[in-house]
C-alpha cells in the first residue's frame, strides 16, 4: 500500500487540545464519528520527531476530510491504566479512530478495542494487538536506517561514527541494526560507537535531551564525526552537541532540519532517516471516513513510502558522492538486492 507522506509541521506544547471545525462529524461519505482521537507517546507534542509526525497527519486529516479532532498528552510516571483512561475518554466522547502513538499503548489498545468494536484503533510501532478493528501501524525502520548508515560511512573523515538509542529495547535494536549494516556495506573496518540511554521508556531515554546531549558529546571525544540518533526527544540534545563541536549528526523519523526548533543547528543536520507516521495516521483516518477500516498489520517501507531519508540539507545535496550512494542503496533495497537485517 502507498502511504501518504506528511510534511511535520512545527508544533507547541500542550495536555490536551480540541480542534473541530463546523463540519465536524458531517463528512460527504457518511461518516459519524465526532473526529479523530490521538494519544501521544512518552515526550509529548513538541519533541519535533515522532509525536509531531503524529500530529501533522491528525492535522491534514482533520482538514482533508473536514472532521474534529483531539490530541492529548501523557503524564509523567503514569501507568497503564492512565493510557486505559485516556482511550476510553476518547472512544467514550465518539472519536474514530483513536491512535495510540508508541508501542506503550499495546495493552491498553488492547483492552480499550474490545470493549467498543465498532470503533478503529491504531497503534503506532507494535504489531502485536491483533484484533478485528485494530490497525498495528509498523514501519521497516532498518531501512531508513540503512540509508543514514551509508550517508554516515561516506561523510565522515575519520571512518568513525556512533549511533544512540534513546532505549534498549527491540524497535530501537532495528535503527541500530541497519545502520551498521548500512555502513559497513561502505566501509566493512568503519569504527561505530554504540550506546543507548537508558534500559526503560521511564528512565526518560526518548524524554531527556540532557541525556543525548551528554552521550554525543562522549561519542565526539571519542573520535565520532557523525552520529545517528534514533532517541526521540533525547535527540534534540544529540544535534544540539553535534552542532556546537561542528561534526554532522543525522535525525530520525521526521525531517529535523526544517523543524525550527533546531533551526540553529539545521546546517549540521546532514539528512534524516524518515518513519512517515504522519502518513500512517492520515491512511488510517481515511480509511475510516470511506467506510472502509484498515485492520491488521499495516507496515511502511522504502517502496511504499512509508520509510525513507531527508536530503532537505543542501550542504548533504553538494556531496554528490553521498548523495548517489544512498540513491542505490534505497534502489537496492526497493529491487530487493539488499535485504536488511533487523537485528
Amino acid at each position: 500500500m502507498t502511504v501518504a507522506v506528511i510534511a511535520l509541521a512545527a508544533t507547541g506544547c500542550g495536555k490536551s487540545s480540541t480542534e473541530a471545525n463546523s463540519d465536524s462529524g458531517k463528512s460527504s461519505s457518511g461518516y459519524t464519528g465526532k473526529g479523530i482521537g490521538l494519544a501521544y507517546d512518552i515526550g509529548g507534542k513538541g519533541d519535533q520527531s515522532f509525536n509531531d509526525a503524529a500530529y501533522a497527519g491528525f492535522q491534514k486529516a482533520e482538514k482533508d476530510f473536514k472532521i474534529g479532532g483531539r490530541d492529548i498528552e501523557p503524564q509523567d510516571g503514569e501507568s497503564s491504566a492512565d493510557k486505559v483512561q485516556r482511550l476510553e475518554q476518547l472512544a467514550k466522547a465518539g472519536y474514530n479512530p483513536i491512535v495510540g502513538v508508541g508501542f506503550v499503548y499495546a495493552p491498553a489498545v488492547k483492552e480499550v478495542a474490545a470493549k467498543y468494536p465498532k470503533i478503529t484503533f491504531g497503534i503506532i510501532d507494535d504489531d502485536t494487538v491483533k484484533a478485528g478493528n485494530v490497525a498495528d501501524l509498523v514501519f521497516h525502520e532498518e531501512q531508513s536506517s540503512y540509508l543514514a548508515g551509508v550517508a554516515a560511512a561516506k561523510a565522515t573523515k575519520k571512518n568513525h561514527i556512533g549511533f544512540i538509542g534513546g532505549v534498549d529495547i527491540p524497535l530501537i535494536h532495528k535503527f541500530e541494526a541497519g545502520f551498521d549494516e548500512g555502513a559497513k556495506s561502505v566501509n566493512p573496518k568503519i569504527k561505530i560507537e554504540s550506546q543507548y540511554l537508558t534500559q526503560t521508556p521511564q528512565e526518560g531515554g526518548f524524554s531527556s535531551p540532557d541525556k543525548g546531549e551528554n552521550a554525543a558529546n562522549g561519542q565526539i571525544e571519542a573520535g565520532a564525526d557523525v552520529i545517528y540518533q534514533a532517541a526521540g526527544l533525547s535527540g534534540q540534545g544529540v544535534i544540539k552537541a553535534a552542532a556546537e563541536h561542528k561534526v554532522w549528526a543525522i535525525g530520525v523519523d521526521s525531517d529535523q532540519y526544517e523543524q525550527s526548533a533546531l533551526a540553529k543547528y539545521k546546517d549540521w543536520i546532514l539528512g534524516s532517516a524518515l518513519k512517515n507516521v504522519g502518513g500512517a495516521v492520515y491512511d488510517l483516518t481515511k480509511s475510516v471516513v470511506d467506510g472502509k477500516p484498515l485492520t491488521g498489520e499495516v507496515r511502511g517501507d522504502l517502496k511504499s513510502g512509508g520509510v525513507g531519508f531527508a536530503d532537505s540539507n543542501p550542504k548533504y545535496q553538494a556531496m554528490k558522492d553521498v548523495v548517489a550512494a544512498v540513491n542505490k542503496a534505497k534502489q537496492d533495497i526497493i529491487d530487493g538486492k539488499v535485504v536488511v537485517k533487523t537485528q
